[in-house]
């Protein structure tokens, strides 16, 4: 998906040339004499060499790792930090994955939250799986953000387990649950029995959930969940009604089904796509 040289044509594009030929020679220097001292000290002295306020303008380049970049704002330091870390994992993976591992058990917060984010374009991202689950009991809302939302990385590596403890604390941390992707591709039948609880918690103590929570249900459709959809599709607010029904309309259940016809104002604006899980807080 992504190439190491469209990393490299953003760091020339816009980093300063003696600030990037000082990056290569490291990185070449690296590749010649394998060492964990000097890697973490070149990854160090990035934040000399490069600007963390320097935001980047990805307009001209056209590639997948810089349309990933565009989308998460990225600037100049997060862009040479996983320059450096792709480049030496490519040169020798096996020498080189334990000490990028090392590098991120002693970052900072903002490291941290450059490292998640951007995980998805390291030549193997699945070997930091540990790293990114641990990152899911932080209640820092920017770094269980930097993995959670806009992240294909979850959708491809965790397994269901991981993926609900994931979607349950996002709704929990009241996180935009919309960012989050691959959501009807990850559903599964533990998950809506977690979503079912939780949600009977909520009502219990007369709190609000948000709509979105309840998207990965559709395809599992037990007698509880159906009791579920028919106080969504009663509730007094709008935009659960329309939770309720998205939910009901994309079941392929017929009691589900049926219950949708009884109102079908809703069902018709969904076959309509007048309503759909991306509108549905939209007046």
């Amino acid at each position: 998906m992504h190439n190491q040289k469209d990393i490299q044509d953003i760091l020339i594009k816009h980093g300063a040339p003696e600030n990037v030929a000082w990056l290569k020679g490291k990185i070449e220097s690296l590749k010649e004499n394998k060492s964990s001292k000097d890697l973490f000290m070149t990854y160090s002295l990035l934040n000399a060499k490069f600007d963390a306020s320097n935001a980047i303008s990805f307009d001209t380049l056209d590639t997948d790792s810089s349309r990933y970049f565009n989308e998460h704002g990225a600037n100049m330091l997060q862009v040479s930090r996983i320059y450096l870390l792709a480049e030496v994992l490519r040169q020798d993976v096996e020498f080189y994955t334990p000490k990028v591992a090392n590098i991120i058990q002693v970052a900072d917060t903002g490291e941290l939250e450059t490292f998640l984010k951007y995980l998805v374009l390291l030549p193997n991202p699945e070997a930091y799986k540990q790293t990114a689950v641990e990152a899911l009991r932080t209640n820092i809302a920017t770094i269980f953000d930097a993995i959670a939302m806009n992240n294909p990385y979850p959708a491809k590596f965790f397994n269901d387990q991981q993926w609900n403890q994931m979607f349950l604390k996002a709704a929990f941390m009241e996180r935009d649950l919309s960012q989050i992707e691959a959501v009807d591709e990850r559903a599964n039948e533990d998950l809506t029995r977690i979503i079912s609880d939780y949600a009977h918690e909520r009502w219990a103590a007369g709190r609000k959930i948000d709509p979105l929570f309840w998207r990965p249900v559709s395809k599992f459709l037990n007698e509880q969940l159906l009791d579920d959809m028919k106080t969504l599709l009663n509730s007094d607010d709008e935009v659960e009604n329309k939770a309720g029904a998205l939910c009901c309309y994309n079941s392929e259940n017929e009691k589900a089904l049926a219950l949708l016809n009884g109102k079908p104002e809703l069902k018709h604006k969904i076959a309509d796509e007048q309503i759909t899980w991306n509108t549905i807080k939209q007046q």
